[in-house]
């Protein structure tokens, strides 16, 4: 009985394939880099005017004890929002950070567009600061942009506003996490492009 010899097939030159894998790999990275925005947000604030008040509160009673005063700051400010995304965002809060001179630090959140009436009837000289608010929950389509006024209040005086080591105004954004931008000194303009954001 004669031996069984299987054939075994030539091997098939791999080199090939593997190749043009690669320059396809290459192609598609390269497609996905070129179309992908690298930054969440321009934000450009164009706009920054600093209003403080000094409020004395008058006691007519002894018990209560003798007048008190406070200091409160309102900060202006009008801030222009681009989408560089291919996808729209979604403004979910907007905060602000003061750090001041002698190291105190001070949050807060933006004026709720509902009590900006009520704030220009107690400060007549706030209204004409302002213009069109840019609000919580505003959609900004992919490439188009928002604008307006943000109004942030910090119980400090002009002086410690006008010496301050930074203040920051925060963005965040429901699926994008949280974008910033420092509110600059005085009345210029500032902006940044976010090349990363923040997860909350």
């Amino acid at each position: 009985m004669s031996e069984l010899k299987l054939r075994q097939p030539a091997r098939s030159n791999l080199l090939a394939p593997v190749l043009i894998a690669f320059l396809v790999l290459g192609i598609a990275i390269a497609l996905i880099l070129r179309f992908t925005p690298h930054s969440t947000a321009k934000l450009q604030i164009l706009h920054t005017t600093a209003y403080p008040t000094h409020t004395v509160f008058k006691s007519d009673s002894i018990l209560v004890g003798r007048d008190r005063s406070q200091d409160d700051l309102y900060v202006v400010t009008t801030l222009r929002m681009e989408d560089r995304l291919n996808l729209p965002l979604f403004v979910k809060d907007l905060t602000a950070t003061l750090e001041t001179s002698d190291g105190q630090k001070f949050e807060t959140s933006a004026v709720q567009k509902q009590d900006f009436e009520n704030l220009f009837t107690t400060y007549p000289a706030l209204r004409p600061l302002a213009t069109s608010p840019l609000v919580r929950e505003t959609l900004i389509e992919s490439g188009q942009a928002a604008q307006g006024t943000i109004i942030l209040h910090f119980p400090v005086t002009q002086e410690a506003w006008n010496h301050r080591r930074s203040a920051t105004l925060h963005v965040a954004l429901y699926h994008q996490g949280k974008v910033s931008i420092a509110i600059p000194t005085g009345d210029q303009a500032s902006s940044v492009d976010e090349g990363t954001s923040e997860d909350e």
